[in-house]
């Protein structure tokens, strides 16, 4: 089995990839709407986000208000590390429970003994 990250800036075509292995019939696991389901109003990170960072980076609906947090996060390291804390374990949870076929796209937060990385 061979396990893939794809990672890279904005407009680097981790999109383009994944989508291109889709077709090859790879399964795929886009690690960005993992990311997004686990904060949706309801769910516990979503929560624990808001205890980290106030109540200002919901929207008047409830919802992740990203840019709010992006706001919070992108130039501030440790707010960064905060928030990854808290989304990486569940993101890495979501993983392990994969098909070993799937390959983990997108943004996947990798750990040491991942088998590549590209």
């Amino acid at each position: 089995m061979i396990t893939m990250g794809l990672t890279g800036g904005i407009g680097a075509g981790k999109s383009e990839a994944s989508e291109y292995l889709k077709r090859l019939g790879i399964p795929v696991l886009d690690t960005d709407v993992v990311a997004r389901e686990l904060v949706t109003p309801g769910q516990p990170a979503l929560d624990e986000i808001v205890a980290a960072f106030g109540s200002a980076i919901l929207d008047s609906q409830g919802l992740l208000d990203r840019s709010a947090l992006g706001q919070k996060v992108f130039e501030n390291s440790a707010a960064r590390q905060r928030l990854e804390g808290i989304l990486h374990p569940r993101i890495y949870e979501g993983m392990d429970r994969l098909d070993p076929r799937t390959i983990a796209s997108r943004s996947a937060p990798l750990r040491s003994g991942d088998p590549i990385a590209l």
